[in-house]
């Protein structure tokens, strides 16, 4: 999905015009003599696919079942005995600093290769990594950005320090000497959105002011460009939930916001160039590869087959693994090896018994409100679990009878 009326792009697993460069072994990692994880040493043909919000952790506290069930998955010595990654659509940290918060809240050490952000695909996507981007989120976004190798990056803050007449929504912010002299930037030639900013009126001013003016907000406004310049959007859920009882907005909300505000001003639909997270076949693709990079690693020679992911939230965390799963089943129609992906309902988060999923009749599927993105169609099968379950611990044992493992 990427382009207005991409649905069906999206339901074949398209990610977006933008194709990542190939999958490859990092520099320095090697095979290591395998040990056995798995009953009578059986190594795994399995990974699990987490969720952080909502699954393992409500804001900053761990879900109770979170330990008891990476009990499960470590042996005596607290290694994980099955490979997993931690596939959250958070974005406004860095991978370190996600892998720590998880390590303390499960009582094991979690690597940063374990941890799939957001906008960590992005670092497959070298075609662009030479281009000037401006980027926009909060957190370290300009450290993300660098890590993910683009080498000049611009925040939204520079830009707003750069051209201080731009921002006008909050007075005790605009310029107390009357007419500034602005100061000239080199602005971005593509817009990365990381995540929800701080400022949503700063944010979502200088974006379309950007958009407008085809990178240069310090001129005066001609004829609108369209196609505008390129944009990259990363995590589109519309909701997660922190520690309130009610779900909170996410950056699916702050791009509802965007792409109203641009068609409302100019009558045009704003075009994504790629849409990166979950639902995004892409990102699944990037995962599954940090499965197989660790069974690899670890020795396991059997190939991991089937991938578990779990989730709490129906139009992202189980629409984007049932979506792969689709892509997984094209792929072995056309002769390609290929698994299968589960996608496993926790009711710990965004997702309640009563409410979110529509029943399997067809009468009832008009009636669900879709939460997904704009540039994703609302197939009712997409948004049913494989299985519903009430915790991560109960995911974990569902997913460790179906393996017949102990």
């Amino acid at each position: 999905a990427g382009r207005p009326g991409a649905a069906a792009a999206a339901r074949r697993g398209a990610a977006g015009a933008a194709r990542p460069r190939g999958l490859r072994r990092g520099p320095g990692e090697r095979r290591r003599r395998g040990r056995g994880a798995g009953p009578a040493g059986r190594p795994p043909a399995f990974g699990f696919l987490f969720d952080v919000d909502g699954v393992l952790v409500r804001g900053s506290q761990a879900v109770p079942a979170a330990r008891q069930a990476f009990q499960r998955l470590a042996d005596g010595s607290g290694r994980l005995r099955v490979p997993v990654v931690f596939l959250t659509n958070a974005g406004n940290c860095l991978r370190a600093a996600k892998a720590r918060e998880l390590s303390q809240a499960l009582g094991l050490q979690v690597s940063p290769e374990q941890v799939i952000l957001s906008h960590s695909p992005l670092r497959l996507f070298s075609q662009f990594h030479q281009k000037c981007m401006l980027v926009a989120g909060q957190g370290p976004v300009e450290e993300n950005a660098q890590n993910l190798g683009f080498k000049h990056v611009v925040t939204i803050e520079a830009l707003r320090k750069a051209y201080p007449l731009l921002d006008m929504v909050d007075q005790s912010r605009r310029p107390k000497d009357g007419w500034l002299l602005v100061v000239g930037l080199v602005l971005g030639h593509w817009v990365i959105l990381f995540g929800e900013p701080v400022r949503w009126e700063t944010s979502l001013q200088l974006i379309i002011d950007v958009l407008l003016s085809n990178g240069n907000p310090g001129a005066e406004l001609q004829d609108i460009p369209y196609p505008h310049l390129p944009v990259l959007a990363c995590n589109m859920d519309l909701l997660w939930m922190a520690e309130a009882q009610m779900p909170r907005f996410g950056h699916g909300t702050f791009l509802l916001c965007l792409e109203n505000i641009y068609k409302k001003v100019t009558g045009q639909e704003l075009k994504y160039e790629a849409l990166i997270g979950k639902p995004s076949t892409v990102t699944y693709r990037y995962a599954e590869y940090l499965i197989k990079q660790q069974a690899e690693k670890q020795g396991w020679k059997s190939p991991i087959r089937r991938l578990y992911a779990v989730g709490d939230n129906p139009m992202s965390d189980i629409y984007g693994a049932n979506l792969y799963n689709n892509y997984l089943k094209s792929a072995h129609q056309n002769q390609v090896q290929a698994g299968s992906c589960e996608s496993i309902l926790v009711c710990t988060g965004v997702y309640r018994h009563s409410a979110d999923v529509p029943s399997k009749t067809k009468e009832c599927t008009t009636e669900a409100v879709f939460h997904g993105h704009r540039d994703f169609c609302f197939d009712p099968s997409l948004v049913e679990a494989s299985y519903i379950v009430q915790d991560v611990n109960d995911a974990v044992q569902l997913a460790f009878k179906k393996e017949n493992w102990s």
